[in-house]
């Protein structure tokens, strides 16, 4: 595989990070630093680690794992969206979770990364190795996850969108969510 090629498909895959990175940072609207690197180095490593499971897996449990891998990545998400919409119409400020701590950064690290493991499946079947695409799709996805997270605290901030933030962000996810069945063709025209 060709870097050329290698790099668009790890562009290809950063697009769920980078998307939930931006409403993450609209979310919370002020990032620090050790929110960014957590959510960076989750994504990135999951995005990396991903195609080395596909990988492993190989063939043998490919024809199970695609039957219904877009609604496993559908639920995680439409189920982070929902927490977050809910949270949008709460009044207490502080009662809100981080999405970049605790069981809510795993359910994202691996919604988004479900499509790396199919990356790492075609790549068994290919014979090709699985180490520097997965290094190279782990690190554009923690510089996609980083480039989001700012660019969503930042757009939180100009428009000062306040409680509807997390109505937004929430929305993304489930809209993310459905694009992934969208494209499995679980949703038609």
């Amino acid at each position: 595989m060709g870097n050329i090629a290698l790099i668009t498909i790890a562009i290809a895959l950063a697009m769920d990070a980078f998307a939930v990175a931006i409403a993450t940072g609209i979310t919370l609207k002020s990032v620090s630093p050790r929110q960014t690197f957590r959510l960076a180095w989750h994504f990135g490593l999951f995005q990396a680690l991903m195609p080395i499971l596909g990988w492993f897996l190989g063939a043998t449990v490919r024809s199970y794992i695609e039957a219904y891998d877009h609604w496993i990545a559908f639920a995680l998400l439409a189920y982070i969206g929902y927490k977050m919409i809910r949270e949008a119409f709460e009044d207490d400020e502080d009662s809100r979770k981080d999405p970049t701590k605790g069981m809510t950064l795993i359910v994202l690290s691996i919604a988004t990364s479900i499509d790396a493991l199919a990356v790492g499946l075609s790549l068994s079947m290919l014979g090709v190795s699985v180490w520097w695409p997965s290094l190279i799709i782990g690190i554009v996805a923690l510089l996609f996850t980083t480039a989001g997270l700012h660019l969503g605290k930042t757009a939180a901030k100009a428009q000062n969108i306040g409680k509807y933030a997390e109505l937004l962000g929430g929305t993304v996810l489930i809209c993310i969510g459905l694009k992934i069945l969208w494209d499995h063709g679980v949703i038609a025209a």
